[in-house]
């Protein structure tokens, strides 16, 4: 189709499917090829460029004084015969060229709108791209044509194959499908569409790929069978694509012989409107298809323009045009003489006046208009740049010597400069403008196919997916409308593991891709608190894990507390040693002039109670929360409190073996070194020197409270560390050697003639301490944690209370219930009763 203007654009549509190689040796005369097959939607495009040229021509805005003209191709869907058509639009049609002529002028077309094969627009990029003659595509989305410095004057109204893989890719995250199966052509449409799918499905997505078959072309029902073989065994619900209308009828009769239902396919733009694949018999299995579709658009007046097409029934030539096989199409009839090879007999006579009104057909369909809208936006982007080429003004251009072009010296380079620049709003409202790639601003709806219960077949819009220079790309779905074939009415499950729920990591199976693996429990300490967790992290020192192992908790905090049974036994157990001493000492001092009181010092007597007492109480130190405070007093308050014990026992021992001694002839003289204050002032002393091992201690290397991690995981051990092991050494060291001494002197006097010999009990009673207090230190040393302040609590109480009875027993048991042995006489001895 040719229309003359000042300024040609030329276009490459599909009118024709398929062509008769002319034979091109160069032994036989050249031949046009012969085109077969009519494609009314490549002929609806085609006119739909005339429209929009005819509408720019009518527009005294859009460049005014200048009438713009067409000149159309048809590349039957070949390579060579679309390379062959571009090559003549941008070169002339002469048949003779005059060599002395100078190549200067406006060239043939200023710019092509085609070709829509992206196979077609590489080859024909590539060389246009040398004289860098711009060529807008319409519905060529192969990402490698985004390459600036391979095309350097391409450009496309329609979003490249990345960003079609993109959307895709935010269609399977939305819905969770993170495994699915990938078909692709053989050709450039669908290998760069699987590279783009295997860089880019990971990282953005998260999802993987359960295979990616190759549908040949050409008919080859083998391969096809095992593909669809692979597909049925494989655990992927979802299925995507990214092949041809043709590769689809062929695949999708394979799939209906193996009887393959319950897959979830999503469709690239190449065949989600496939009228021919939108029939009841493969609804069963085509039924709910999400597909990407190219942009639907709204073109006010197509419609009336494409009303009033005619056929030209006066020149010669007029049978072979497009318009006359249109309309043989149309309305299934012919002209008459039939033109050769190619309508059937038996159709009626074409008149040429028929009302396309009258006449149901996609031509006329205006509603879905998707690769009519890209042709209509190539058009005006390149109206548009001729158009700010016409504004510019003189010593103001953006060439050199700020020169500006004109339309009679105009070069192909300088309309790809103001191509780049072009911004404009078409009357749909869609902002068209090119990236530094040549890329439109990308724009996609999704297509959702429906199956009613009646049979009757829908495919609705139920999304976009966008991409704006402020809020980059955007994902808008409609879910209440779309239509699931499943039995669940819900979309369905395609992962290849489930997700690791909190509480677990990711461990992927060895030899399997990323999204297969296994959920492994996190360790004792460790957490993961969201799905899907890669690593599980550790918990703070002072934290544990959960049960679940999702979130951390505070660790136990363990010491000996008085509400926990075994601290409150030996707290009872140290109130009721403390009340025994009390009710005693009280008893000794209602009692305190009976000779069994006032024999052996009673002063010393109230003493060892006073300090037997303090022994009691300074066990409740160890129990309860550790702190500064205690942990400093609880080991010195125990030390003194025992030597002071421990002293007034010996000092008791040896005033019975003075006593003894001084029996004896000439032994008056060692009386006068026990008398009250020797025997006061020798209590001091030895306490004194506990005394002094204990600010030492507490000076140097205090005790202090220490939270231990060691003993338990899950547990935080209070515990009050000794801070030095030399002074604690010490300190028990000094009690021992006071209660040996005390054991050895008392073991002598054991015999000595008295029938109450208090050493007797104080011998039994050192056997007492020094047992318990030898057995606490390796139970001391292997008691973790709280048990090591129990074990030393009951040597303690233990020892204390062995004192307290072996030394007090037996005497309360005289006054109270055997007073008549409480006399001088019986305690000498010179009573009829024997002790």
């Amino acid at each position: 189709m040719h229309k003359a203007g000042n300024v040609v654009l030329g276009g490459l549509f599909q009118i024709h499917f398929f062509s008769t190689h002319p034979d091109l040796s160069f032994t036989s005369e050249p031949q046009q090829p012969t085109c077969h097959g009519f494609d009314v939607l490549g002929f609806k495009q085609a006119q739909t460029m005339a429209f929009a040229i005819d509408e720019i021509n009518r527009n005294s805005n859009l460049l005014p004084n200048v009438t713009l003209g067409y000149s159309v191709y048809d590349n039957c869907l070949q390579l060579g015969i679309g390379f062959r058509a571009a090559l003549s639009l941008t070169s002339g049609l002469e048949e003779q060229v005059t060599l002395h002529e100078t190549c200067v002028g406006t060239p043939p077309v200023l710019g092509i709108v085609g070709d829509d094969a992206s196979s077609h627009s590489i080859a024909i990029s590539t060389v246009l791209g040398l004289y860098r003659v711009p060529m807008v595509s319409y519905f060529s989305t192969c990402s490698c044509l985004s390459d600036r410095q391979k095309f350097p004057s391409f450009f496309r109204t329609i979003p490249s194959d990345a960003f079609q893989v993109r959307a895709m890719i935010q269609i399977l995250k939305h819905f969770g499908w993170t495994w699915a199966g990938l078909l692709i052509s053989d050709d450039d449409y669908g290998l760069h569409a699987a590279q783009s799918f295997l860089s880019d499905l990971g990282p953005s997505g998260g999802g993987c790929l359960a295979y990616t078959e190759i549908l040949s072309w050409g008919d080859n029902p083998a391969e096809l069978r095992r593909i669809v073989d692979v597909m049925k065994k494989s655990t992927a619900r979802v299925v995507i694509a990214f092949v041809h209308e043709s590769h689809m009828i062929d695949l999708m009769e394979e799939v209906v012989r193996q009887n393959v239902t319950g897959l979830q396919w999503i469709a690239s733009e190449a065949w989600t409107s496939a009228a021919v694949l939108q029939t009841p018999h493969l609804m069963p299995y085509l039924g709910g298809t999400l597909g990407i579709a190219i942009r639907r658009g709204e073109i006010p007046g197509l419609r009336k323009f494409l009303l009033e097409i005619r056929p030209d029934l006066h020149h010669n030539n007029s049978y072979g045009n497009d318009v006359v096989r249109f309309w043989e199409y149309a309305f299934k009839c012919r002209f008459a003489p039939p033109p050769a090879g190619w309508v059937e007999a038996g159709r009626a006579l074409c008149t040429g006046h028929e009302d396309l009104g009258n006449v149901e057909s996609e031509f006329l369909d205006i509603l879905n208009l998707r690769p009519e809208y890209n042709v209509y936006k190539a058009v005006y982007a390149l109206a548009y740049a001729l158009d700010d080429m016409m504004q510019c003004e003189p010593g103001r251009g953006p060439f050199s010597g700020n020169s500006c072009c004109n339309l009679q010296r105009l070069e192909p380079w300088q309309l790809v400069y103001y191509l780049e620049k072009v911004n404009f709003t078409t009357p749909f409202g869609d902002q068209v403008s090119f990236d530094e790639n040549g890329d439109a601003l990308p724009i996609y709806d999704i297509l959702n196919w429906l199956w009613f219960p009646d049979g009757r077949i829908k495919v609705q819009t139920v999304g976009e997916v966008k991409k704006s220079a402020f809020k980059g790309e955007e994902l808008t779905l409609h879910e209440d409308k779309i239509f699931w074939n499943f039995e669940s009415k819900e979309p369905p499950r395609s992962v290849c593991s489930e997700s690791c729920p909190p509480g677990t990591r990711m461990a992927r199976k060895k030899g399997e891709p990323e999204c297969c693996f296994d959920c492994i429990p996190c360790s004792e300490g460790k957490i993961s608190n969201k799905t899907d967790s890669m690593e599980c992290t550790s918990c703070p020192e002072d934290f544990w894990s959960s049960p679940q192992r999702d979130h951390c908790v505070p660790k136990k905090i363990d010491f000996l507390s008085y509400h926990e049974p075994l601290g409150i036994c030996l707290t009872a157990t140290s109130l009721l040693g403390t009340f025994i001493c009390a009710v005693v000492l009280g008893i000794f001092i209602y009692h305190r002039k009976t000779p069994i009181v006032r024999a052996n010092n009673s002063e010393l007597s109230f003493q060892l109670l006073l300090s037997l007492k303090l022994c009691f109480l300074c066990s409740l130190l160890f129990i309860g929360h550790p702190r500064l405070w205690t942990c400093q007093l609880r080991h010195a308050a125990f030390g003194i409190s025992f030597v002071l014990c421990v002293s007034c026992i010996l000092v008791k021992t040896m005033v019975v073996l003075a006593v003894f001694k001084a029996s004896k002839p000439g032994g008056k003289a060692s009386l006068k070194w026990f008398g009250a204050v020797q025997q006061r002032g020798t209590v001091l002393v030895l306490t004194s020197v506990q005394a002094a091992i204990c600010t030492a201690w507490l000076v140097s290397s205090s005790p202090a409270p220490h939270k231990n991690t060691q003993y338990h995981n899950d547990k935080i051990v209070y515990e009050c560390v000794v801070g030095s092991t030399i002074g604690f050494a010490v300190l028990l060291g000094y009690i021992g050697l006071l209660a040996i001494l005390s054991f050895l002197l008392a073991f002598l006097a054991r015999n000595l003639p008295d029938n109450f010999n208090e050493a007797k009990l104080i011998t039994f009673s050192m056997l007492i301490f020094c047992a318990v207090w030898v057995a606490f230190v390796p139970a001391y040393i292997s008691s973790p944690g709280k048990y090591a302040d129990a074990v030393e609590v009951f040597a303690i109480l233990a020892s204390s209370f062995g004192l307290l009875v072996a030394l007090f027993g037996p005497k309360c048991y005289i006054i109270l219930l055997r007073p008549e042995r409480n006399t001088k006489k019986a305690i000498m001895g010179r009573g009829n009763t024997k002790s």
